[in-house]
């Protein structure tokens, strides 16, 4: 493995993601889909799947059910990933996204995940440490298994930088909470995230920064800040930017988040500035919403976007300044 370029995605909830396009979706009524597609999904193979367009080596790695692993396996191979996901009893779960383009709104409904035992997590935490001495980044990336404590983001982050590795963290809730306490190189909370994470409620822009400014000082490197269609805040010690990203007709939002943190870590991996690192990023997600599939169809897509996007800084009294870079 060569160490500065090859990446590694946990996902220990992965799912099946059935997209169905529903017209006028009704509640309570007989509903029928203009058309469906299926795919391999779960934050972390999200993205390891974007990464392998910039052909960067990656692995994926997590709890994987055994009765439909083939669903995965398949992606694997053909997108050239490395498979080091635990095998667990089970299938995999369905997670059903109804896209209703006339109301441009999206329904998830996720069906129970797997069961992994104290033997099945053990075993991850020996894959994890193992392939962190080897690599550069080890992403984790989604919800946990109900029966899953936790506080097992807190162990992966504190072995992931134990051996020498950059440990980024998208996930929510408890799980959040544990990954900030065993401070990782980067986290993308949302606006409603970071107010969970820090106990009290942010109205405005200048308080969300102010906090996010917090956990950068306590040790987290880059703090990214979801505001959805407003844009994004990146927070880092040398360097604080605000991107907006253009209008684009919304099919789906499914994948949005996993483009942005695909694009940071793309950046990262090949050397782009902190500029550009947010403004890939930035187009990465602007173009996945604009698509019905969890993955970006082709990078293309969203380099005609980068010129759209508007980068600026944040000034040190916490607002927006008017110069775009």
């Amino acid at each position: 493995m060569t160490k500065n370029k090859h990446i590694v995605t946990v996902t220990m909830n992965p799912a099946v993601d059935l997209a169905c396009s529903v017209p006028d979706f009704t509640a309570g009524k007989v509903n029928r889909a203009t058309g469906y597609q299926m795919n391999a999904a779960g934050k972390g193979v999200n993205i390891a799947v974007l990464l392998r367009k910039f052909n960067l080596p990656m692995t994926a790695t997590g709890f994987l059910g055994i009765d439909n692993a083939h669903i995965f396996e398949k992606l694997f191979q053909n997108q050239n990933i490395i498979d080091e996901f635990v095998r667990v009893p089970g299938e995999t779960r369905t997670g059903i996204k109804i896209l209703d383009p006339n109301a441009k709104a999206t329904t998830d409904i996720n069906l129970p995940g797997l069961v992994p035992t104290t033997e099945h997590i053990n075993i991850l935490l020996q894959t994890v440490e193992r392939l962190a001495k080897a690599v550069a980044m080890v992403i984790i990336g989604g919800s946990l298994p109900a029966t899953v404590d936790p506080g097992i983001i807190s162990e992966l982050v504190t072995v992931i930088k134990a051996n020498g590795a950059k440990a980024i963290v998208d996930t929510s809730g408890s799980a959040l909470r544990n990954a900030v306490k065993a401070l990782p190189y980067l986290i993308k909370p949302n606006d409603d995230e970071l107010a969970e994470i820090v106990g009290h409620p942010l109205h405005k822009l200048d308080e969300i920064i102010t906090d996010a400014r917090k956990m950068n000082k306590s040790g987290i490197e880059t703090v990214i800040v979801s505001l959805g269609s407003r844009g994004a805040l990146f927070i880092k010690k040398d360097e604080e930017l605000f991107a907006k990203p253009p209008k684009v007709e919304v099919v789906s939002t499914v994948g949005a988040g996993d483009a942005m943190i695909g694009g940071m870590v793309a950046g990262m991996a090949l050397g782009l500035s902190f500029k550009e690192q947010v403004r890939l990023a930035t187009s990465l997600s602007a173009a996945t919403v604009a698509q019905a599939g969890p993955s970006l169809d082709k990078l293309e897509n969203a380099k005609e976007l980068e010129d759209l996007i508007a980068i600026e800084h944040i000034n040190i009294e916490g607002g927006i300044s008017c110069q775009k870079l």
